[in-house]
């Protein structure tokens, strides 16, 4: 074997005992980026906990990845009741084993201009995007203090530090989660324990199609809408899940072992580097 063949086989068996029979929690595992993240994951050979409140759409989610031979347990979970993602928490370590990576994707998008948007709105979108991230951070990392390890991405939104039209809400819960995770990683780093986000722009889901009324939305998306202040995306393209799945899994690895309390946007520069 050629030298160079040799390392890059080497490097292959390093990165498989990386991520091998570790377990991973995935929120919003039932479809768009959480489904990307989640096989991602499993194709590293890492036991996925998938959770999410829809059960029906995670037992479908999971199913395809064990048809396809990679290994996810479904649990369904409301990430914003405490109670409930704490006995979900407990279920997972006892039936899986001890939580290593943390990946908080649960999240809604409710639009609206602030002057008609509804307190439940409001509330939904904080209970999920914000205190789902507050009641999963806190049960898993918890756990992985006493073990002295640990790594946890949260997926925010390039509108954390854009501002959006109709997405006060949706944006304001982002920067809040954004804040808590970065508040958290620096409580936590001497558990060794890193705590970082990933920020993704527009991407193929189907969180991203309900914003779309007619055939003219994934231009607008890409070409950018003057009427609403947005620039459009300088790589002329939508993200697709896996490009998001790709940063969180860097985050979670080895090769980002020195990084912490990072933001690592991924949406083609739609945000012009804010």
């Amino acid at each position: 074997m050629e030298h160079t063949e040799h390392m890059e086989h080497m490097e292959h068996i390093q990165n498989h005992q990386e991520w091998e029979n570790k377990v991973a929690l995935v929120t919003g595992a039932a479809g768009g980026i959480g489904a990307a993240v989640s096989r991602a994951l499993a194709e590293q050979g890492v036991l996925v906990a998938a959770v999410d409140h829809n059960a029906e759409a995670l037992r479908e989610s999971v199913e395809k990845l064990t048809a396809d031979g990679l290994r996810a347990e479904a649990f369904a979970t409301d990430v914003s009741s405490g109670a409930a993602v704490e006995a979900t928490v407990d279920a997972v370590e006892r039936r899986l084993g001890p939580v290593e990576y943390l990946v908080n994707a649960a999240g809604v998008l409710r639009l609206g201009e602030v002057r008609t948007f509804t307190d439940e709105d409001w509330q939904t979108t904080f209970a999920v995007n914000v205190n789902g991230v507050f009641h999963v951070s806190r049960a898993v990392v918890d756990r992985m203090a006493a073990r002295g390890r640990g790594a946890i991405v949260t997926v925010s939104s390039n509108a954390a530090a854009t501002p959006r039209t109709e997405m006060a809400a949706y944006a304001a819960s982002k920067a809040a989660a954004t804040m808590f995770t970065r508040s958290l990683g620096l409580e936590v780093a001497k558990h060794g324990i890193r705590c970082n986000i990933v920020a993704p722009g527009s991407t193929d889901t189907p969180m991203l199609s309900s914003m779309w009324h007619d055939e003219s939305g994934p231009r607008g998306t890409v070409e950018g809408r003057a009427d609403a202040f947005r620039v459009g995306i300088p790589l002329g393209r939508i993200a697709q899940p896996s490009h998001i799945a790709d940063a969180v899994v860097f985050l979670l690895s080895d090769r980002a072992a020195h990084i912490t309390l990072h933001m690592l946007t991924v949406d083609g520069g739609a945000s012009l580097g804010a």
